[in-house]
C-alpha cells in the first residue's frame, strides 16, 4: 500500500463559451478584480473581451495590468505589486500563457505583503495572498492547475519557482477557443511543455498511485494529438485535447513537483533564448535514456502510451518538432550540469542525479563536436 496526500482545491470549469456562461463565479470573490495579462494574448484571444462582457453583466470593477513580460522578472511582478496595493483588488485574475499566470500569483501575494519580491521565494508570508482564477490562453504550463509560480532572477541568471497552497487558483477556466489564435510554433512549444509536465510527473520519485492517474491520461490523450501536431492541423478538437492535457499535467505536478529536465532547460531559456517547451523538448529524449537505467519498466509505460517502440523514436519525434540549432561547449555543459544537480529537481528524479548524470543528458543533446 502506498501512503500519498492529494489536495487539489482548483474548480476547473471547461468547455466552448466557459466565462460567459460563469460570471457568479467571479462575484464570488468580491467586486473589484485586477486583471493580470501580457500586451497581446488576453486581447487576441479573445479571452479579454469575453471577460469584460462578463464583468459588465455583474458590474465588476476592473484595472487592467497588461505589462507581463515573457518570463517575468522580480522587477516585473514588483510593479504589478505595487499597481495591486494601490488599487486594492479583491482578487486576481490571471489571464494567458504561462508567465501571466505566474505573474498573477507572485502579484497576489504582493498585493497583501509589501515585501521585495526576492523574498518570494522563502515561501513565507505574514497575509495570505488574493484570491487568483486564472485563464489559458496556451495549452501548456497548467499553471491554472498547480500552486507554483516561475520568476526570472537576473541577478541569479536562471528561473526559480515558489509556490504554496495559497496559490493554488480558486477557479479555472478552460475554453480551446482562447488558443485558436496561436501560431503553430508557438501551440507545438506549448504542447512539448505540456507532455514534459506529463512525463516528469510520471517518471518522479514523488509519484504516486494519484498523481500517475493523471499522468498517465495526459499522455495518452497527447498521444491523439502527435499526427495533428505534425501536419499542422489544429481543430477545435485537437486543441481541446492539448488543453485538457496541459491541465493534466499541472495537476500532477502539483504534486510531483518537476525533474531535472527543468533545472537543465532553465540555462538554456536564459543564456540561449531557446523556448522553454523546446527547451524540455530537446533534452526529454536523453532524460528518458537515462530514467530508462534506472525505472525501465514506467519508462516503457511512457513509451508505449505515446505508441513509440524506444527512446530514439522519442528523440526522433522532438527533433521533427524542432531543429536543434544549439551547440554548448565543455564549459558551458559543465556549468549548467553542475548547478542543475544541486536543485530540487534533481533530488525529486529517479535514481541518483549527479553532475555527471546532468553532463551526460546534456551533452548528448548539446555538446559541440
Amino acid at each position: 500500500m502506498q501512503n500519498f496526500n492529494y489536495y487539489l482545491p482548483t474548480k476547473i470549469l471547461h468547455g466552448e463559451g466557459i466565462v460567459l456562461q460563469n460570471s457568479q463565479e467571479f462575484a464570488r470573490y468580491g467586486k473589484k478584480a485586477l486583471i493580470v495579462t501580457g500586451k497581446n494574448s488576453a486581447k487576441q484571444s479573445g479571452a479579454l473581451s469575453n471577460v469584460l462582457t462578463a464583468f459588465e453583466q455583474i458590474e465588476m470593477e476592473y484595472l487592467l495590468f497588461d505589462q507581463v513580460e515573457n518570463n517575468p522578472s522580480l522587477e516585473n511582478v514588483t510593479l504589478g505589486g505595487e499597481i495591486a496595493r494601490r488599487w486594492n483588488p479583491d482578487f486576481i485574475l490571471g489571464i494567458g500563457g504561462g508567465s501571466p499566470l505566474d505573474a498573477a500569483k507572485a502579484i497576489a501575494v504582493l498585493a497583501t505583503n509589501a515585501i521585495p519580491a526576492i523574498d518570494l521565494f522563502k515561501n513565507t508570508y505574514a497575509n495570505q495572498p488574493l484570491p487568483i482564477l486564472a485563464i489559458p490562453t496556451t495549452a501548456g504550463t497548467g499553471s491554472e492547475a498547480t500552486p507554483y509560480s516561475v520568476l526570472t532572477i537576473p541577478e541569479a541568471e536562471t528561473k526559480k519557482g515558489f509556490g504554496g497552497a495559497a496559490l493554488f487558483p480558486k477557479v479555472a477556466f478552460l475554453d480551446n477557443q482562447y488558443t485558436a489564435s496561436l501560431p503553430l510554433a508557438v501551440t507545438v512549444d506549448t504542447a512539448v511543455d505540456a507532455l514534459s509536465h506529463l512525463v516528469e510527473a510520471y517518471l518522479s520519485r514523488r509519484a504516486s498511485d494519484a498523481s500517475d492517474l493523471f499522468a498517465g491520461q495526459g499522455i495518452q490523450l497527447w498521444k491523439n494529438c502527435i499526427a495533428p501536431l505534425q501536419a499542422g492541423e489544429l481543430s477545435a478538437d485537437v486543441r481541446d485535447a492539448l488543453l485538457i492535457a496541459s491541465t493534466l499535467g499541472g495537476i500532477a505536478i502539483s504534486h510531483t513537483g518537476t525533474t531535472f529536465v527543468h533545472a537543465l532547460g532553465y540555462p538554456l531559456t536564459y543564456y540561449h533564448g531557446i523556448p522553454h517547451g523546446q527547451a524540455n523538448g530537446l533534452i526529454m529524449g536523453e532524460f528518458l535514456r537515462y530514467t530508462h537505467t534506472v525505472a525501465p519498466n514506467r519508462v516503457n509505460n511512457v513509451l508505449q502510451w505515446i505508441e513509440l517502440p524506444d527512446v530514439d523514436s522519442f528523440l526522433h519525434l522532438m527533433q521533427g518538432f524542432f531543429r536543434n540549432k544549439l551547440q554548448l561547449t565543455a564549459d558551458q555543459v559543465k556549468a549548467y550540469a553542475l548547478t542543475a544537480s544541486q536543485t530540487k529537481n534533481a533530488g525529486y528524479s529517479l535514481g541518483n542525479v549527479t553532475a555527471e548524470v546532468c553532463d551526460q543528458v546534456l551533452s548528448s543533446s548539446f555538446l559541440k563536436g
